[in-house]
């Protein structure tokens, strides 16, 4: 018990309370050094792509046209600088979706399943989700919907 007792005058001496709480240390603030600390920081966005003599890309990247397109809706790209068109599968079933859309998604829909139709292919079902700004193909064509988008200018 007495050990418990010198164990606890020197804690005490030593500036931590009673229940081993100590205050915090007293710090000064400096902005000088902050550049040393940048320098480390990642990026806060990912930079633009460098220009390129031509395009497509050897990778079949295309940047978008600037100004975007004068529609009524706009598909923006990911943060990634690629176009935002992804398959997947639901039930058994293949799906395309394409995501980021901003603006009259359905006049996007009646677009889309038009051109899909010129193309030859079967009427397409589709799903419009407004909330999230998606759209949802039933299949997979991803290589139709891209190569539509950078039609568009997207």
């Amino acid at each position: 018990m007495a050990a418990m007792a010198a164990l606890g005058r020197r804690l005490r001496a030593l500036g931590w309370g009673v229940r081993g709480v100590q205050t915090p240390p007293r710090y000064e603030e400096s902005t000088a050094e902050f550049g040393f600390v940048q320098r480390l920081l990642p990026p806060s966005r990912i930079p633009d792509p460098p220009p390129h003599p031509k395009y497509p890309t050897p990778s079949g990247w295309s940047p978008p046209k600037d100004p975007p397109p004068a529609l009524p809706y706009l598909v923006r790209r990911s943060r990634l600088h690629n176009l935002p068109v992804y398959l997947g599968r639901r039930q058994g079933r293949r799906l395309t979706e394409l995501r980021r859309i901003h603006g009259d998604i359905w006049a996007l829909q009646r677009d889309l399943r038009a051109f899909l139709g010129s193309q030859g292919l079967p009427e397409v079902e589709a799903q419009v989700n407004e909330v999230t700004g998606t759209l949802r193909l039933r299949g997979h064509w991803g290589a139709q919907v891209r190569q539509w988008l950078l039609q568009r200018g997207f």
